[in-house]
């Protein structure tokens, strides 16, 4: 027989001596269902050297079996290493961690020049060789057999036959989410487990339905007990959190073994949750997904916590939800009044974590659909492993063995051109972006590292000649890379076809939306994997020529605009800005197209912008009346919230009104409300990261000691973490009256002075500054200001 089931997750187990796949499902009636795959054995590929006889070779790898899991096969097999025909033996043996046992005596033996694919885990080998496809349909021959009573499940399958995906990405209708959220109680710094309570865990499922449970004072066994049954009772299928994969389920594991309870929340009894590969945390036949992880992508927020990416995405104002330090926890749970809301609070964060489930979970899936890596997984990894996957699916299918990861020292190399701006201010500026720039030019000269010539005679008749750094690349046979890059951008261009035949607001184009995003994501990071040191398909001499033909190829249009007589304002890696004289840039264009091989379009047009003397650091108003800012004080990370607002407002008046005169009173009326306390607390929090452990700094610098405040108070903060500070008022340094922002309670303590000459008036200065505005006249009472355009301003820097 044939089923039909949504592939959720692939784990492993050994039973009664021998491995079993476990493929986790659902089915289009909705059961969920187990498949079991017996069949499989771990194997791994030797590669003889050139000179070995592949038939001794065999010889000497079966007498290495061990009757504990013996070598059961040995067998020749025609693959290619680097796009190079080699003489490989597949090696197979029973139990899975006997892989590495062999791996090592393997390489022990004279006649072998690699050992390959030994480190690739059981469960993932089989979804590889089967080419499996996370949150996406499958098809496959199985047996129907009673249900083990170990798993929680409607029926049990044993796969007998073929395993395929159907290529249908849509999930199922009744796909089940939880999001849940736990707020410890804790009267001494830092929560800890063997002593701090779990006092209330919050949930909210994709059904509707919202559930808190409560400690009994400060006893937690009921809510931990209550939160487990209720896992058990909704049974989801994917279970979300906001740094739950560092917080909320190790402090839950932990506490439970103090309780004496077991987290046995999984599809399989006895399956306690458990950190695995990537940091992520696994729960049996159920997929955890941290939303830290997507939060952790977007550049422009700076502070990740749940209510500002949640205020940021639309999920949740800030404005208009409960906000409670955890160091004030203790008096909130103490007090009925109170109780309440911190009771709304947890309800709040729950909220958010379902909404930005909501945000980021169908990219997630189409992401864990093209890669191969489970949707558990795919958050946790890195962009790197991400697209490693996805080449290593397609190397198995194209018989091209995959090479070792070996750690090597950074090499750094050149890269993009970035022009020296033309300063002031420009109106109508398009900015052109090429199109995949470099994945096109990896594609166009065969770039990758099976491809390279490493010693020998360059010739520009068979080889691509990379400009500057002289790296030679064969025109032919097609690369490794040229082929997947070319299948990724033709998939890319088939989806946003098929967008077109949808409306933009229908299901079926928001799943092609995510996937070709998901698409642009991988084909975009090829030339930075290459130049990865961490890479199995590490090539630092390829991605140094990839960025040498980058430079070449927007040197030439740049030169080319020029002889056109299109002003070039500024151009940056990819991409260029110039005058928006529409038949010369459609011109432009088509010259970029014809001649040179590659897509360039209007990405935006900015109907002002305005350039410092500094690369990478520009503002412009686009044509809906949004602002860009790139650069200035607005994106950097160890600024206040208050100097960000006060710079993106800024540049709104004088890109939108071009009125000076606006801009500085408004940059006074801020002084003003500082002076008198009124401007929010949160607004005034300066965040900056620990880059190494508190005792190891020699500088007094602020941030440093606000975390030494924090662990004399108990709460303990290591290398890596964001540390939020106020500067109050007092005698001493700036460094010393640092405080953490937690124990900053009244306005009137803060020393307005610092904000007003360190954060409010530099960020104003970097854009107000280039036109001649002086912090003198910032710091002037509001309203004293006349009434001159910009363009006076303008005049005084560019004349």
């Amino acid at each position: 027989m044939e089923v039909e089931f949504y592939l959720l997750d692939v784990t492993y187990e050994v039973s009664g001596g021998e491995p079993h796949v476990i493929l986790w499902g659902i089915t289009r009636s909705g059961e969920r269902v187990v498949l079991r795959d017996r069949r499989f054995r771990p194997y791994f590929y030797v590669v003889a050297s050139d000179k070995a006889s592949v038939e001794a070779l065999a010889r000497k790898i079966r007498a290495l079996s061990d009757p504990e899991s013996p070598i059961v096969d040995v067998r020749p097999v025609d693959k290619r290493f680097f796009g190079k025909p080699v003489k490989a033996l597949r090696v197979t043996t029973v139990i899975p961690e006997s892989v590495r046992k062999y791996r090592e005596k393997a390489r022990g033996l004279s006649e072998v020049a690699e050992v390959l694919e030994a480190d690739i885990r059981f469960s993932m080998r089989y979804a590889l060789d089967n080419g499996l496809e996370p949150c996406g349909w499958h098809v496959a021959e199985v047996a129907e057999t009673p249900v083990p009573s170990r798993y929680r499940v409607a029926r049990a399958f044993d796969v007998t036959g073929f395993i395929k995906p159907t290529g249908d990405t849509r999930p199922p209708s009744d796909l089940r989410v939880l999001a849940f959220d736990i707020e410890v109680l804790t009267e001494s710094g830092s929560p800890h487990p063997e002593r701090d309570p779990v006092i209330i865990i919050g949930v909210k499922t994709s059904s509707g339905e919202t559930r808190q449970f409560t400690a009994e004072d400060l006893d937690d066994k009921k809510v931990i007990a209550g939160f487990t049954e209720f896992i058990l009772d909704y049974d989801p299928d994917i279970v979300v959190g906001y740094n739950s994969n560092h917080f909320d389920w190790p402090y839950l594991l932990e506490r439970s073994k103090i309780l004496g309870l077991k987290l046995d929340v999984g599809r399989r009894s006895g399956g306690e949750p458990s950190t695995s590969t990537y940091g992520h945390v696994s729960i049996p036949g159920r997929l955890n997904v941290d939303l830290l992880n997507y939060a952790e992508e977007i550049p422009e927020v700076k502070l990740k916590s749940l209510d500002v990416v949640a205020d940021y995405l639309g999920v949740m104002k800030r404005s208009e939800r409960v906000l409670v330090d955890y160091v004030d926890f203790p008096k909130y749970w103490r007090d009925p009044e109170k109780r309440r809301v911190l009771l709304r609070y947890n309800l709040d964060d729950v909220e958010s974590t379902m909404g930005l489930a909501g945000k980021f979970l169908p990219f997630a899936m189409q992401l864990a659909n093209i890669t191969g890596l489970p949707l558990d997984q795919v958050g946790a990894a890195s962009v790197g492993h991400r697209l490693e996957w996805f080449l290593m699916k397609e190397a198995t299918r194209r018989g091209e063995l995959i090479p070792n990861r070996v750690e090597k020292e950074a090499e750094p190399y050149k890269g993009a051109v970035v022009l020296q701006p033309l300063p002031g201010i420009h109106e109508n500026i398009a900015v052109l972006d090429f199109t995949s720039m470099y994945p096109n030019i990896m594609i166009k000269y065969n770039i990758g590292p099976d491809t390279i010539l490493r010693g020998g005679e360059c010739s520009s008749e068979e080889h691509n000649v990379a400009p500057e750094v002289g790296h030679c690349f064969l025109r032919e046979p097609q690369g490794f890379f040229k082929g997947v890059l070319q299948a990724l951008l033709a998939l890319r261009r088939q989806l946003r076809a098929e967008m077109k035949k949808h409306p933009v607001d229908s299901p079926e184009y928001r799943l092609l939306d995510e996937r070709q995003r998901a698409v642009k994501i991988l084909a975009n990071a090829a030339y930075g994997y290459m130049g990865w040191v961490g890479a199995r398909w590490y090539c630092r001499e390829c991605a140094e020529a990839v960025t040498a033909w980058g430079r070449r190829t927007i040197s030439t249009v740049i030169e080319h605009a020029k002889s056109m007589g299109l002003k070039v304002i500024y151009g940056d890696t990819d991409s260029l800005f110039v005058e928006n004289i529409p038949e010369k840039v459609k011109e432009l264009a088509d010259f970029v197209e014809k001649e040179m091989g590659f897509e360039i379009k209007v990405d935006k047009v900015y109907r002002r912008v305005f350039f410092t003397e500094a690369k990478k650091r520009y503002a412009g108003l686009l044509e809906d009346g949004r602002v860009d800012i790139v650069g200035f004080e607005a994106v950097r990370g160890d600024w206040a919230e208050i100097a960000k607002e006060v710079q993106e407002k800024v540049t709104e008046i004088l890109l939108s009104e071009k009125n000076i005169e606006k801009a500085i009173d408004y940059v006074r009326s801020i002084v003003s409300e500082l002076n008198q306390g009124r401007i929010p607390l949160e607004k005034l929090v300066i965040w900056k990261t620990l880059t190494k452990q508190v005792d190891e700094y020699e500088a007094e610098a602020p941030h440093v000691n606000a975390a030494k405040k924090l662990r004399r108070m108990g709460i303990m903060v290591e290398v890596g973490d964001k540390v939020g500070y106020i500067v109050v008022k007092g005698p001493g340094k700036i460094s010393e009256r640092a405080e953490p922002y937690m124990f900053v309670k009244d306005p009137r303590l803060v020393d307005a002075s610092y904000y007003i000459d360190h954060q409010i008036i530099p960020a104003a200065l970097r854009i107000l500054g280039y036109f001649g505005v002086t912090d003198t006249q910032l710091k002037k009472a509001a309203g004293s200001a006349g009434r001159r355009s910009l363009f006076d301003y303008t005049r005084k820097t560019q004349g």
